[in-house]
């Protein structure tokens, strides 16, 4: 599966310092001589350190070098569900001899081994297969091996016998080096001072390293004069306020795509010919029986031997052969020709199906009915079942709209990269990470964002908030439907999902959102999140999703600002009473607010009050209302 290598994460992008030098050394090593030394590799960093970077690496190198490797890379979780799958389709020992067959085997996460004593026995049988076959494996972890829980001690003792090496935070200079190249891949430029006062600050993994510059690219596009080193450290911690002058929206630019990598495909067809000899016959009626003879013998040997060629060629694809063989069984089938049409027929079927199979839910791919010809009508029904299961995601609300929200320079660098966002999806700032309390228009602004994606040909837009997404996981487990609740997922080309902070606590929906997350990344398709908390308060999120989501670009929504709160408060009015009072607009928005939501709580009440007066609102009818309530609330606290 070298196609899940993503294209940027290769050698040519990697920033070497001390931090990860053994361990690059070791992968271009690994990478220029798969299974000559160094095997099993193991490398292990805390989350957002780059092993992954370096796996996809190694893929990338040895591909280049030899295109006819075969190079898989598989997340932990990624090979056990596809042996298991295997396993209850009957193919268990046909998956051990297709993973076992790779080259070069890349296998991610592998702390998720932890008191998984079945897959241990796999890998431990797996390492030693490829080892005596000289094929590659190389592994990656969030921690040493001997830190494993319950790791096999088997597996420890193999994992030492090749060589197992670290990627530590990287030093000052590294950081520098890599904002320095990462900021001219995104045709952004900072002064040496602002990249080494960056570089300065105590970032523990390279994913807040590059979630930082994301920051400051953000930031400086909507700037009038190039950012100075202090401002720069100011505003990322959280010490300066976007800037309030208005600027055009940045232009994004997107990256070149990767070049495609031709395929070649080969065949074989091999014909054999029986050959026949005439007897001499010593009369006339002799010979004509002996012609006889030899023309049926020919005939009978030609067509056994064509059912066996076919028998050799679908067995070796994979596919059962009992009808072929049944052939065999026969003196003479009435029609040899049909008989192997028919056959070849059902075989297209099969591979039509598990295309599609595929495409609906890969992990009923694997299933045996694929592989056998006379379970057509079966594979025809598995797939219906699937096709059934498959509905589109959740998409956007039309009710929130992006060019309804209102810009302030409070909010002016959260509305902006949304614009880039919804502009160039999965281009410049992926995930977009929206973080503010309740209230703000995190929601708005999400909404927003899907429904200009929405509008794009093709698009399938997934937006709904972390407990519909968990709700729904727990639905399809519950039903046994989780191969349908991935596929609604894997199909959209947009996910956006409200309130992330509520996965907390939540492992299986952070696990099945963790994969999910990395394949929209691999595919640079647009992910969105918000977040009531901010992401370094943020408890009881797994590192390796909650690194995932610093890599991206952050951005904060204030309490709004008086610019904000007076045209919210003019809309309202206009709209609830086609009401046009510049004074009760302005009253209202100088009323000290936390929220969008509490304004509109505060407009409310003045409207009550005056349907129960049966008086049209005014500023004066406001500041009594709205001042009394406050007197009142004091008077309780008193």
């Amino acid at each position: 599966m070298s196609d899940r290598l993503h294209p940027y994460f290769r050698f040519d992008s990697l920033v070497v310092g001390a931090a990860n030098r053994l361990a690059a050394t070791a992968a271009r090593s690994v990478a220029e001589s798969p299974g000559a030394g160094y095997n099993p590799l193991f490398v292990y960093a805390d989350p957002g350190l780059g092993k992954t970077h370096l796996l996809m690496a190694i893929g990338h190198q040895a591909l280049e070098i030899n295109p006819n490797l075969r190079v898989d890379y598989l997340t932990l979780d990624d090979f056990v569900e596809a042996f298991h799958t295997a396993l209850a389709a009957g193919q268990g020992e046909a998956y051990r001899r297709h993973v076992g067959e790779a080259d070069l085997l890349l296998l991610d996460d592998v702390q998720f081994l932890a008191h998984r004593r079945e897959m241990q026995a796999e890998l431990i049988r797996l390492t030693d297969y490829m080892q005596t076959e000289e094929r590659q494996i190389v592994l990656a972890s969030d921690r040493p091996p001997a830190e494993i829980e319950a790791l096999d001690d088997r597996l420890i003792r193999r994992f030492a016998g090749g060589l197992v090496v670290d990627i530590a935070a990287p030093d000052f200079e590294t950081r520098a080096a890599i904002l320095s190249r990462r900021a001219q891949e995104r045709k952004a430029t900072f002064d040496r001072d602002v990249v080494d006062a960056v570089a300065g600050l105590p970032f523990t993994n390279v994913r807040e390293l590059i979630g930082a510059l994301n920051r400051l690219i953000a930031l400086q596009a909507v700037e009038e004069m190039p950012l100075g080193a202090m401002e720069a450290v100011a505003f990322l911690q959280g010490k300066k306020d976007p800037p309030t002058h208005d600027l055009p929206v940045p232009v994004v630019v997107a990256a070149s795509p990767p070049p495609e990598v031709p395929v070649s495909v080969q065949a074989a067809a091999v014909d054999a010919q029986p050959a026949a000899s005439d007897e001499a016959a010593a009369d006339e009626f002799g010979s004509f029986l002996s012609e006889v003879v030899a023309t049926v013998s020919h005939q009978v040997e030609s067509w056994r031997s064509r059912v066996a060629e076919h028998i050799l060629r679908w067995e070796g694809q994979g596919y059962r052969t009992a009808r072929l063989e049944a052939l065999l069984e026969e003196d003479v089938p009435a029609d040899i020709d049909a008989a192997l049409d028919a056959y070849q027929r059902d075989i297209d079927r099969l591979q039509e199906l598990a295309l599609e199979a595929e495409a609906l839910a890969s992990d009923i791919a694997g299933s045996a009915v694929f592989r056998d010809p006379d379970q057509v009508a079966a594979a025809e029904d598995l797939v219906a079942r699937a096709r059934e299961g498959v509905t589109p995601p959740p998409g956007p609300s039309p009710l929130w709209q992006l060019e309804d929200l209102v810009e302030s320079g409070g909010n002016r660098i959260a509305l902006r990269s949304a614009s880039a966002v919804a502009q160039d999806p999965g281009v410049r700032y992926n995930p977009l990470v929206i973080v503010g309390g309740s209230g703000r228009g995190k929601t708005h602004l999400l909404h927003g964002i899907g429904n200009v994606l929405a509008a794009r040909e093709g698009a399938v837009v997934a937006c709904l908030d972390a407990t519909a997404f968990t709700g729904q996981l727990i639905d399809a487990l519950e039903q046994e439907r989780i191969a349908q609740w991935r596929t609604r997922y894997q199909r959209a080309t947009t996910l956006l999902i409200d309130d992330v902070n509520l996965l907390a606590g939540k492992e299986r929906t952070q696990e099945e959102l963790y994969l999910l997350f990395n394949k929209f990344q691999a595919d640079d398709r647009q992910m969105v999140f918000t977040s009531a908390v901010p992401l370094a308060e943020l408890t009881g999120i797994e590192p390796r999703l909650l690194t995932r989501l610093e890599g991206g670009l952050v951005v904060e929504l204030p309490a709004p600002e008086r610019d904000i709160r007076l045209e919210v408060a003019d809309r309202l009015l206009r709209a609830k009473l086609d009401l046009e009072d510049e004074e009760l607009a302005a009253y209202l928005a100088s009323r000290p607010v936390e929220s969008v939501r509490s304004l509109h709580g505060l407009v409310q009440r003045v409207l009550t009050a005056a349907e129960v007066q049966n008086t049209t609102p005014t500023a004066a009818l406001a500041r009594e209302v709205l001042e009394e309530i406050g007197r009142a609330a004091c008077r309780e606290r008193g």
